[in-house]
C-alpha cells in the first residue's frame, strides 16, 4: 500500500491511498483544479481513482469533492448527514454510496473503516484503511477535538498513522483570532494541540508503526518545526525509530509504501547454524 498526502493544513487536505487492486482518495478540500494538479504532480491520472470518501462537512476536507465526482465520474463515498450540510457542492448527478460511522467501506483491496470523532461537524468521522492481501494498515485521523476511547482504539496498530497537529498552544493565545474562535479550536469539539498529539502518537507507538505523518497544521498558530520538535521529542522517550513527517499545505509530500517501512523496522532473524 502506499500513501501520498496531497496537502493537509487548515485550508486544504487529501490523501491518496494506493494498493494493488484500487486508489482510493480520502477528501477533497481543494478546488478540482488544484487537486487535479496535486494528482499529476504524483503521476496519477484523476480518472484512475476507484473512490473518494468524504470524513465530514468542512470546507476543508470538501471544496472540490463535486467538481472531481462529476468531472471524473468517480464515486463518491459519504454520510448522508455530510451529503446534506454539503448539498450546495452537489448536483445530483454525482454517484453517491452512502456510508455510515459503523459501517465497513471496501474499494477493491482495501478495507476503509469509519469511527466517530469529536469535532465540530455535523458527523465527523476518522478513518483506517487496510490493504488486506498484505495487512497493511493506515490511519487518518486530522480533526479531533479530543482523542476519545474509541479513536484510541480504532488507531491501534497501524503501520502509518497521519495525525492531526493542529496548533501550538502559546501561539495560538497569541494569535489574531477572535476569542470566540481560540476557543473552539482548542476546545474539546475543536483541534488537537501539538502537545496533545505527541501526547497520542506515544500511546499509539508500537512495534510495527513505521511512520507519523503530522497533519492539519495551522498556517497561524503552528510552525511545521515545532511540530515537529514536540512530537519527536515525546515519541524518542518511547524508543520509537520510525520515520516523522509534516504534512503541508502548498504541495504533496513524497509517497510512502507501506510495506516497505514495515519492513524496515522488523530485525533481521540470524540462523542458529
Amino acid at each position: 500500500m502506499k500513501v501520498t498526502v496531497l496537502g493537509s493544513g487548515s485550508s486544504g487536505n487529501a490523501i491518496l491511498v494506493e494498493s494493488q487492486q484500487a486508489r482510493l482518495l480520502v477528501d477533497a478540500g481543494f478546488s478540482g483544479r488544484d487537486l487535479e494538479r496535486r494528482l499529476a504532480a504524483v503521476e496519477v491520472a484523476p480518472e484512475s481513482i476507484d473512490a473518494l470518501l468524504i470524513t465530514h462537512d468542512h470546507c476543508d476536507h470538501t471544496r472540490g469533492m463535486g467538481v472531481l465526482a462529476r468531472r471524473w465520474g468517480i464515486p463518491l463515498y459519504i454520510t448522508e448527514t455530510t451529503r446534506s450540510a454539503c448539498a450546495d457542492l452537489l448536483t445530483g448527478t454525482e454517484d453517491v454510496r452512502p456510508y455510515a460511522s459503523d459501517q465497513s467501506v471496501v474499494v477493491g483491496d482495501l478495507l476503509v473503516n469509519p469511527f466517530l470523532t469529536v469535532h465540530d461537524a455535523v458527523d465527523p468521522v476518522a478513518v483506517t484503511v487496510t490493504e488486506l492481501p498484505t495487512g497493511d494498515k493506515l490511519g487518518i485521523a486530522t480533526d479531533l477535538g479530543r482523542p476519545t476511547a474509541t479513536v484510541r482504539h480504532a488507531l491501534r496498530h497501524c503501520d502509518l498513522l497521519i495525525l492531526e497537529s493542529n496548533h501550538d498552544e502559546i501561539m495560538l493565545r497569541e494569535s489574531p483570532y477572535p476569542w470566540s474562535v481560540k476557543a473552539r479550536i482548542a476546545g474539546s469539539h475543536g483541534h488537537l494541540s501539538n502537545r496533545a498529539a505527541a501526547e497520542l502518537a506515544t500511546e499509539l507507538v508500537h512495534a510495527g508503526l513505521g511512520c507519523v505523518i503530522l497533519a492539519h497544521l495551522s498556517e497561524s498558530s503552528n510552525d511545521p518545526g515545532l511540530a515537529y520538535d514536540v512530537v519527536a521529542a515525546a515519541l524518542d522517550r518511547h524508543h520509537f525509530d520510525g520515520e516523522i513527517q509534516v504534512g503541508v499545505q502548498s504541495r504533496p509530500l513524497a509517497s510512502l509504501d507501506v510495506s516497505r517501512l514495515k519492513l524496515a523496522r522488523k530485525p533481521v532473524q540470524l540462523g542458529l547454524f
